[in-house]
């Protein structure tokens, strides 16, 4: 095929809506990287100023400005691949760089290379590897069919009872629809935890329109990758999921933003919404009905913080992606300042079978009180890593040690960390607790997004957490000045190269940070982590003075 001229890929994309990152990507595939001169052609197509188009484009990682720099070895350097060897593949590989976590904690060491995703230090290709049979042999929920042959194509789907929570939806009043997305108790499961009906119902109350459903799809959480083994074998219920929010909220468009770093993922959504769109399921008057709605795919460019919703829609309008001050909320001003409703890959996959077999059956998931289930991304130094559905209210020693076969031979758990990174460090007696929010909560931590890495006897937890700290202070926006500085100034003092070499001097320094991060910062990020060195601090203070008494520069 003949390579597009900048006409043809400037009007291709001009057409729709939120065109700047799919420009970015076409210039960017087409050249290797971003030159000069086609940031000028993109700010006079989009009517940019070219400042402002430097700017945003530069605030994305994986948007190389140098000839070459699109197929450069970039090697995940997240904290289980950084155990396994990440470093050594860094120095083999030549001109490699490294990338933050890549979303394959369960399958290490990814290397992305252009659109190709290489796993391990042989660097063979390898598709994301399916989630295991639920080992309590539990109902499941998101994962009741992933697991059927075919099931990410249409056929598939619909042979394992695809798109039957959709016309179920359809022979609902709106009105009745949210309430049973209410009744059934579903919450976020991208970590906020708002009640999913209660934001559909704020969107489809809300004035202005056209109204807009995101599928937020960018888990740059390290340690969490469940959202990307939906995505790869069950593409069509998160089209479902927003198909059914498009009837209950009254949108008719919809986005689902997809991280960088999950290539193949794309290609998978694209074939979906094709099939989907000749299927007459999406577009106007779908099955005939007054509903029209219609979907775009767009892939983010690296950046952690795209997984906060205000971050996210600026992206996806082509400004920086900075936090938004709330309120306003996306509810009422969102994409474009209209109605929008932002929901995460898990919370909309939930919702056909919800519809299928009714809020009651969700809420009965549960164990003790708690309704429904979650997705567990588990990894690191355990027997057996990978996504697991569990019920909430599930013991976390079931999870660890029952399903997941306990820590490596020999070994003992010394630690892990919860929400990824974001809910900091449990250990001890700590363990002894519910995977549900108010059992983590009475921790010290929280549930999040559910990525938990586990951190065996080997492990030195100061330089984890220095780990953890120095990927914050990378994904931080800069928007704010307590996460800005506070993440770079945790991150020294956890290295050893700054900071008091008092104890008692280094303790309360360290834990002013994070008190003003926590008080002052603009969004989570800067308030989660803190939560990395409060949590050393109070479990492992013996390695603390260790680290601190080698003695760092005044």
């Amino acid at each position: 095929m003949p390579t597009p001229t900048d006409q043809e890929l400037t009007e291709r994309w001009r057409a729709e809506p939120a065109p700047l990152l799919p420009l970015l990507h076409a210039f960017h595939d087409r050249d290797g990287y971003l030159s000069e001169a086609a940031l000028g052609v993109l700010a006079a197509a989009l009517d940019i100023p070219l400042a402002e188009l430097y700017g945003t484009t530069t605030f994305y990682h994986h948007l190389s400005r140098t000839p070459g720099g699109r197929t450069a070895p970039r090697v995940c350097t997240g904290p289980i691949c950084s155990l396994r060897g990440s470093q050594m593949l860094l120095d083999q590989l030549q001109g490699a760089v490294p990338m933050p976590c890549a979303g394959r904690c369960d399958d290490p060491i990814p290397v992305l290379m252009a659109d190709q995703v290489l796993i391990g230090q042989a660097l063979n290709s390898a598709p994301s590897p399916l989630p295991p049979p639920n080992p309590g042999g539990i109902e499941e929920c998101v994962f009741a069919q992933i697991r059927e042959p075919g099931r990410a194509t249409l056929e598939g789907y619909t042979r394992t009872g695809g798109y039957q929570g959709f016309r179920k939806a359809l022979e609902l009043a709106p009105t009745d629809l949210v309430q049973l997305l209410i009744d059934s108790k579903l919450a976020g499961r991208g970590g906020a935890g708002f009640p999913t009906g209660m934001k559909w119902k704020a969107v489809a109350e809300a004035a202005g329109a056209p109204k807009t459903i995101v599928c937020n799809a960018d888990e740059g959480e390290p340690g969490c990758f469940k959202d990307r083994a939906v995505l790869d074998y069950d593409p069509h219920a998160v089209i479902e999921g927003m198909l059914i929010a498009a009837h209950a909220t009254g949108a008719t468009r919809g986005f689902i933003y997809l991280r960088y770093e999950y290539p193949e993922t794309f290609l998978i959504l694209e074939r979906a919404l094709d099939e989907a769109r000749q299927a007459g399921l999406l577009g106007a008057h779908i099955l005939g009905q007054p509903l029209s709605f219609d979907l775009y795919l767009r892939r983010g460019a690296g950046a952690y913080i795209c997984g906060e919703e205000g971050a996210l829609l600026n992206s996806l309008e082509g400004k920086r992606p900075f936090p938004r001050n709330r309120p306003p909320f996306p509810v009422t001003h969102g994409f474009e300042d209209l109605p929008t409703a932002v929901n995460n890959v898990e919370t909309l996959v939930s919702v056909p079978q919800i519809l299928r077999k009714g809020a009651e059956w969700y809420k009965g998931l549960g164990l003790n009180g708690q309704a429904g289930t979650k997705l567990i991304s588990l990894s690191g130094d355990i027997q057996r890593p990978g996504n697991y559905e569990i019920p909430l209210g599930l013991p976390l020693k079931t999870l660890l040690h029952e399903w997941a076969g306990g820590p490596l031979p020999g070994r003992s758990i010394q630690a892990l960390t919860m929400a990824g990174l974001s809910g900091g460090f449990l250990a001890g007696a700590d363990l002894e607790t519910t995977l549900d929010e108010p059992g983590i909560r009475s921790k010290g931590s929280f549930l999040g997004a559910g990525g938990i890495m586990v951190f065996d006897d080997r492990r030195d937890m100061v330089a984890a957490a220095h780990s953890a700290m120095a990927f914050f202070a990378e994904e931080s926006c800069g928007k704010c000045f307590p996460c800005r500085i506070g993440t770079q100034r945790l991150s020294e003092r956890l290295a050893g190269t700054a900071g008091p070499q008092e104890l008692q001097a280094w303790i309360t320094e360290v834990s002013d940070l994070g008190r003003t991060m926590k008080a002052l910062s603009a969004c989570g990020l800067g308030m989660a982590a803190p939560h990395i060195t409060e949590s050393l601090l109070r479990l492992f203070p013996d390695q603390v003075a260790r680290h601190v008494q080698k003695g760092t520069p005044s």
